[in-house]
């Protein structure tokens, strides 16, 4: 995985629509549009070299019935073609001990990718009444600081088979922040998302995107077995793309965030989410669910 050093990171504001530059920091980032983007096309640096890997996909049930297609007219969308079933042999296995991977994309040859929604501050119940519609699974990486006013928002999500993973209490540039610190960070989302939603996070999304080795020491220590990245982001109405071509590949992870008209420029949340189906249905790819493609870790590992 390709990384470069910079200058600055951005730093998230109380009210997180703003973001300002941390002067002196120098971060390990991979490319644009981490949690410090608000809009805009630009290209971030070109990403690491695809991996071949096995083929999968997530059940999706029936083939889209007139039903399906009456909910996304709803919402302004055609459906995205349906989700192939999951791979009995998941392409990402992660072990109980052992360095912590990091990974951007998944190893896969079908025309899926994954949808991640980041942060949790903008907490639409419309949002939630378009999941329900469409049916798109998603990963929630939560930061403690924007749920905490509402836990209970995310479990209607939940109870629809979205996973909720590890994003952080306060949402630091974590390699700006001593060992100490990180553990502290880490450790306490992954408290208190267990004691909320029932269940441990398998997988930590670093703030910005900002990593190094602490990171992996303080991520492996406290429960999460994997750091996971990006290849696209989601503005308001494209994506930021981290390839020259500005496409899709099969197995891209995208980053999107519980933002709304404050931070979107007037532009609510199920409209940005209504954008980035469009623009994954427009190339063509259906959306899984990221967890379906991992192997968590076992006894044998």
């Amino acid at each position: 995985m390709a990384v470069r050093e910079t200058g600055a990171v951005k730093r998230r504001s109380r009210r997180g629509g703003m973001y300002v530059p941390l002067a002196g920091a120098v971060a390990t980032t991979l490319a644009v549009g981490g949690c410090g983007a608000s809009g805009g096309n630009a290209t971030g640096p070109t990403a690491t070299t695809r991996q071949a890997a096995p083929t999968g996909g997530i059940p999706s049930g029936a083939p889209h019935h007139v039903d399906d297609a009456a909910a996304w007219h709803k919402w302004g969308l055609t459906p995205l073609p349906a989700t192939p079933e999951p791979p009995a042999d998941k392409p990402v296995k992660l072990s109980a001990t052992g360095p912590v991977p990091v990974f951007t994309h998944i190893p896969t040859s079908q025309k899926v990718v994954f949808i991640t929604v980041d942060d949790g501050l903008e907490k639409d119940p419309k949002f939630i009444e378009m999941m329900r519609d469409l049916k798109v699974p998603i990963t929630m990486f939560l930061m403690n600081d924007a749920i905490k006013s509402d836990y209970g928002y995310f479990k209607p999500l939940q109870a629809m088979g979205d996973h909720i993973q590890n994003h952080t209490l306060h949402h630091p540039p974590m390699n700006t922040v001593p060992l100490a610190r990180q553990k502290e960070e880490v450790c306490g989302d992954q408290k208190i998302l267990t004691k909320e939603y029932g269940t441990a996070p398998l997988l930590f999304r670093p703030p910005y995107g900002a990593y190094n080795a602490n990171t992996k020491i303080a991520v492996g220590e406290c429960g999460p077995r994997a750091i996971v990245w990006w290849r696209e982001s989601m503005q308001i109405r494209n994506m930021q793309y981290q390839q020259a071509d500005k496409k899709l590949q099969p197995g891209d992870i995208i980053l999107a965030h519980f933002r709304g008209p404050a931070e979107l420029k007037g532009v609510t949340m199920t409209k940005m989410f209504g954008n980035m189906l469009k623009r994954i249905q427009e190339q063509g790819f259906a959306v899984a669910r990221l967890e379906d493609y991992i192997q968590p870790p076992t006894a044998a590992h």
